[in-house]
């Protein structure tokens, strides 16, 4: 049996220090050894007690294994290398002097006071890993197995029966699969020894395996790695820790609008809302990389607008092009407040047919400077733009634009016919230098100018993953750019990828005055989803500036507050002023608002009255006075600048009972805008449970061709499992 003391000596003892003199001696005395052996196995070795010194080391460690000394492969690690060195060393010290070539006597290690060699500090994680420990411990067993070849196996496995105890002793939630264990990397350039890497969770793999990479030329200089280093938890170090402190990720430079939730207005003091549409969706991606990452999104990501019309809506459209989308408006109970209704207000866009779709001058504006080199940013953003290209007619152009330190054209106005020539051109991109985004803005709209279709598309397609840091970087400045070539008839749409760097604020200011969409790339599937499948939405407009205007009825609802848009408000005032800029549709389009609305009298008002205001309301002399509402809708086609004027009065014609009566799709977007406004922790949702909302979207899922509506589903009871607050 062992006592404290003798763990307390074990413990202290130095062990020798890692250097070529020392293995080599080591190597000639472990052969000197079995040279002994080989004539005359019956002398004993080791101690006078008669046990030999391996078995020795053996039984103490049995004895340690029976006292339960361990239970953790962590302070499996603390003990094992203490025994691994203390063994290596007595062996040493009681071999003879080796006789040298030259008829000398040659010291061993054990023949050097060891009070004179420093012992090595303990390695930190991921700093180089002293060697000389485990290749003298490998030595000792290769003595053992030669000395008792007779009883013993054919090749000593020192690794596979420490690790048969540790899974004997360890609860199997301790021990590491046997892929994730740590593992010894190669070298470095200059034949440093390698670097032990800790356990790894499954989603870190990938950026781990960057780190783990040997370069060129080096495993040459690492010697096969003896099965006793090759396995982590014999090492001297801590448990295994998160994957997120062992390589810290970059700092979160990710740049988002701030906002402040729309409040809730009295229709007696502020009874007109006026807002751009937005058909943009990058939102609802970035929203949903959160999720599967396992935390809930920063609320200023949250805008909620995008988050519903992410989806595709079967709202019903126009008979004709002549007029370019239609409204439906339904007036509803409110599923979280009893005392409210909602108005929800439906935009479907003319669906163009493909024959009849114009020619398109697309410009690809393609980030590639050194942040892009990351497996979801560059590499995904080419597989995504070849996507596009097989989707494009033979008679449609395309141009390309690098940019990085400086602007490129590395493919000059090419026929979609061309298709091989321009896949060839994306297959060669590749990431390097800083971002000059601005010389890169306007390279490309010269590209565009050069090649435009009159009566066509002309678009120019940015893909980046975050700010331009070279040249003009001011938001404003790009702005007021992007504002001056829109009136010349080419368009800008904005494509982010990648995360920890994304620009957002100025992706969403750059599109929406660009008169195109900002969406976030994260998955191929969402490329499918944005530049295939949405395809036409995307890239052919058939309304711009497009605004609404409500105007509610201080006889029948007391108050109002719209769900979403705060980044989209405009002035009263702007609606009918044809030099503001609004939000654009596309072909087959479906844009979706809501409105939560108070009705009089039902006891549901936040606001209280004015005490010297009006009173009270005479409706004797009001026209319109059971209308709800009064929707106006201004528009432009895409070559006019002249805008025209839509409306639809709201009455008790356009209301259902209940809110089951509603359509499934009124009945799924409702839950979007919920779920969004949970998101954001926006009081109005606070007592909406996720297990409602679920109940909500599940029985109006209908058809889902594509699967985003059960995607959505999952969404939810993720945000459900991390919400510590529902």
């Amino acid at each position: 049996m062992v006592d404290d003391n003798e763990l307390e000596r074990l413990r202290d003892i130095a062990i020798p220090a890692p250097d070529g003199e020392a293995k080599a001696r080591t190597l000639a005395a472990a052969m000197q050894a079995f040279d002994l052996d080989e004539k005359n196995s019956a002398i004993p070795q080791g101690t006078p007690a008669g046990l030999r010194l391996t078995e020795r080391a053996q039984k103490l460690w049995r004895d340690i294994m029976q006292r339960k000394l361990i239970a953790t492969p962590a302070i499996t690690a603390l003990v094992a290398l203490p025994i691994a060195g203390y063994a290596a060393f007595e062996m040493l010290k009681e071999q003879p002097r080796v006789i040298g070539g030259n008829g000398t006597a040659t010291e061993t290690v054990a023949d050097k006071p060891v009070a004179q060699k420093p012992a090595p500090q303990q390695p930190a994680i991921n700093e180089p890993l002293a060697t000389a420990p485990a290749k003298a411990k490998k030595a000792d067993a290769d003595t053992e197995t030669r000395a008792n070849a007779q009883t013993a196996p054919a090749a000593p496995k020192p690794a596979a029966e420490v690790d048969s105890l540790l899974k004997q002793e360890a609860t199997p939630e301790a021990l590491p699969a046997p892929a994730e264990s740590g593992r010894l990397a190669a070298g470095g350039k200059d034949g440093s020894p390698g670097r032990v890497m800790m356990q790894l969770s499954p989603s870190s793999k990938d950026e781990a395996a960057r780190t783990d990479q040997a370069p060129a030329g080096a495993a040459a200089a690492i010697p096969a790695t003896p099965p006793a280093v090759a396995d982590s938890r014999l090492m001297v170090q801590p448990a295994p820790m998160p994957a997120d402190q062992m390589q810290p990720r970059e700092e979160n430079r990710n740049r988002i609008e701030t906002f402040k939730t729309n409040p809730v207005h009295e229709t007696a003091q502020d009874p007109v809302s006026t807002f751009s549409i937005d058909v943009d969706t990058a939102s609802y991606s970035f929203v949903r990389r959160s999720l599967k990452e396992g935390a809930l999104p920063d609320p200023d990501t949250v805008r909620v607008e995008e988050m519903i019309n992410y989806f595709p809506y079967d709202w019903k459209g126009p008979e004709s092009a002549s007029t370019p989308f239609n409204s439906t408006v339904t007036v509803m109970p409110t599923p979280w407040n009893e005392h409210t209704k909602l108005m929800h207000v439906a935009i479907k866009g003319f669906d163009v047919k493909p024959a009849e779709q114009p020619k398109a001058n697309l410009v690809f504006l393609i980030d590639v400077s050194g942040s892009m080199d990351e497996p979801d940013k560059l590499p995904l953003l080419k597989s995504a733009f070849r996507l596009l290209v097989s989707r494009l007619k033979a008679d449609d152009t395309v141009s390309i634009v690098t940019y990085a330190g400086n602007a490129g054209t590395v493919l000059m106005p090419t026929k979609a016919s061309e298709k091989q020539k321009i896949l060839a051109a994306i297959d060669n991109l590749e990431p390097g230098g800083s971002t000059a985004g601005e010389e890169g803005i306007r390279e490309a709209y010269k590209l565009a100018q050069q090649s435009f279709v009159k009566g066509g598309v002309n678009r120019v397609m940015l893909a980046t993953d975050g700010d331009f840091n070279v040249g003009q970087t001011d938001d404003d400045d790009l702005k007021r750019l992007i504002e001056k070539e829109r009136k010349t008839g080419v368009f800008l749409s904005v494509f982010g990828f990648g995360r920890d760097n994304l620009n957002d604020q100025m992706m969403q200011t750059i599109a929406q005055n660009g008169n195109g969409t900002a969406a976030y790339i994260d998955t191929l599937a969402e490329a499918q989803k944005v530049l295939v499948d949405d395809a036409s939405s995307t890239l052919f407009p058939i309304a711009k500036d497009v605004k609404i205007q409500v105007e509610f009825n201080p006889a029948t609802v007391s108050e109002y507050r719209i769900v979403g848009y705060e980044t989209r408000a405009l002035k009263r005032e702007d609606f009918n002023n044809d030099r503001v800029d609004a939000g654009d549709i596309g072909s087959g389009h479906s844009v979706t608002a809501l409105y939560e609305i108070t009705p009089k009298g039902s006891g549901g008002e936040q606001v209280d009255p004015l005490r010297y205001g009006q009173a009270k309301v005479d409706n004797g002399g009001v026209a319109n006075a059971d209308e709800y509402a009064f929707v106006k809708i201004r528009y432009k086609l895409p070559d006019e600048n002249v805008s025209k004027l839509i409306t639809t009065p709201v009455t008790a014609a356009n209301e259902v009972k209940s809110f089951d009566a509603a359509g499934a799709d009124q009945r799924f977007s409702v839950a979007v805008a919920a779920f969004g406004q949970k998101l954001r922790d926006e009081d109005q949702t606070a007592n909406f449970g996720y297990d409602r909302i679920a109940e909500i979207a599940n029985a109006a899922r209908g058809a889902d061709p594509f699967g985003y509506r059960a995607e959505f589903l999952s969404l939810v009871r993720l945000a459900s499992s991390l919400d510590s607050n529902k």
